[in-house]
């Protein structure tokens, strides 16, 4: 029987527009690599943080 992964164990990011950690999940298993928004909410807001910080 194959010994079940912890959430402790999985792989962890930060995101760059609210600075917290997220793990990975399941729907991203094939494209993990590119996963750079921890949500669809942070990553509409990349536009507004990356401009209002070079202000």
């Amino acid at each position: 029987m194959p010994k079940q992964l912890r959430k402790a164990d999985l792989p962890e990011k930060t995101c760059p527009v609210c600075e917290r950690p997220f793990r990975w999940r399941a729907r991203w298993k094939k494209n993990w690599d590119s996963v750079v928004y921890c949500s669809e909410r942070c990553r509409r807001q990349r536009r507004s943080v990356s401009t209002s910080q070079s202000r």
